[in-house]
C-alpha cells in the first residue's frame, strides 16, 4: 500500500475516533447544559446604556441550583429588590420587603405593574445563554471567544419583554444584535450581547441601545437559600 494512502486512512480512522471539533454553537450550548449541572452558581449582570439614557439599570446579583431554584437581587438606584424563580413561576419583594407572587404584583398599579414584567423575563445564565446561542446567525470563533451576529427576529424577541404588539408588549421595529461567549476548557465564563432598537409601547416610542455583559462564578461552591416566605409562593 502506498505510503501515502496509509497515512491518510490512518488520519481518517482517527478523526472517526477523537471526532471533529464542535461548532461555535455546540460548544456553547454544551457550556450552557454543564452550567446547569452543576450543584450551584453565582452571576453578576451589568448593563450599559448611552449617557443619555433616561433609565440607567443597577447591576443583578444572582445564584441557581440543580433543582431549579433562583434567586436575583435587583438594584435600582439605591434599592434592591429580591426576585426567586422556579421554573415559570416569580416571587417578588414589594417596598416593605415582603414576598409576593408576580401575579399579585401585576395587579398593584404603579411600578408593580413593571416588576412583574421585569420578574417574568428574567433568565438564568443557562437558558439566557442557550436562547442567545439559537438567534446566532453567522458564528465566529478565535481562541476562547465564539461570536456571531443576532437574527433580526432574535433581536426584536430579546428587546420585546413578552409578547411582542398588543397590550402585553412592545413592538420592535429597527432590531439589529451581536453577542459573545468565552468558553474555556468547556466552561462558560461570560456573555456579552448588544442590542439595538426602536421600541414602541402605545403611543411612546424610544430608542434602545444596550449591551448586557454576564460573568459566571463560584460554580459549584455557591450557596443559595430561598426564604420560606418566597418558597409558598413559588408552589
Amino acid at each position: 500500500m502506498p505510503k501515502h494512502l496509509c497515512l491518510s486512512l490512518c488520519l481518517l480512522a482517527a478523526g472517526s475516533v477523537f471526532g471533529a471539533d464542535p461548532t461555535p454553537k455546540e460548544a456553547v450550548t454544551a457550556a450552557a447544559n454543564k452550567l446547569g449541572d452543576a450543584a450551584d452558581y453565582s452571576w453578576k449582570t451589568v448593563v450599559a446604556v448611552p449617557e443619555e439614557a433616561r433609565f440607567k439599570p443597577g447591576p443583578t446579583e444572582g445564584k441557581a441550583n440543580k433543582e431549579g431554584y433562583a434567586l436575583f437581587v435587583i438594584s435600582f438606584f439605591d434599592n434592591k429588590v429580591e426576585i426567586a424563580a422556579k421554573g415559570d413561576q416569580r416571587a417578588v419583594t414589594d417596598q416593605s420587603g415582603e414576598w409576593k407572587s408576580a401575579a399579585e404584583v401585576g395587579q398593584e398599579e404603579g411600578p408593580g405593574r413593571f416588576m412583574a414584567m421585569i420578574a417574568r423575563n428574567l433568565k438564568t445564565p443557562v437558558k439566557e445563554a442557550a436562547e442567545l446561542a439559537g438567534y446566532v446567525k453567522d458564528w465566529k470563533r478565535e481562541a476562547d471567544v465564539c461570536s456571531g451576529e443576532l437574527t433580526e427576529e432574535g433581536a426584536k424577541t430579546l428587546q420585546s419583554f413578552g409578547p411582542r404588539g398588543g397590550d402585553n408588549g412592545p413592538s420592535v421595529s429597527n432590531a439589529q444584535g451581536s453577542v459573545k461567549f468565552w468558553v474555556k476548557d468547556g466552561s462558560l465564563l461570560k456573555y456579552e450581547f448588544k442590542l439595538k432598537g426602536l421600541i414602541k409601547f402605545g403611543d411612546n416610542e424610544f430608542p434602545n441601545d444596550r449591551t448586557t455583559t454576564v460573568e459566571v462564578k463560584d460554580v459549584g461552591t455557591t450557596k443559595l437559600e430561598i426564604p420560606e416566605a418566597a418558597r409558598k409562593k413559588l408552589s
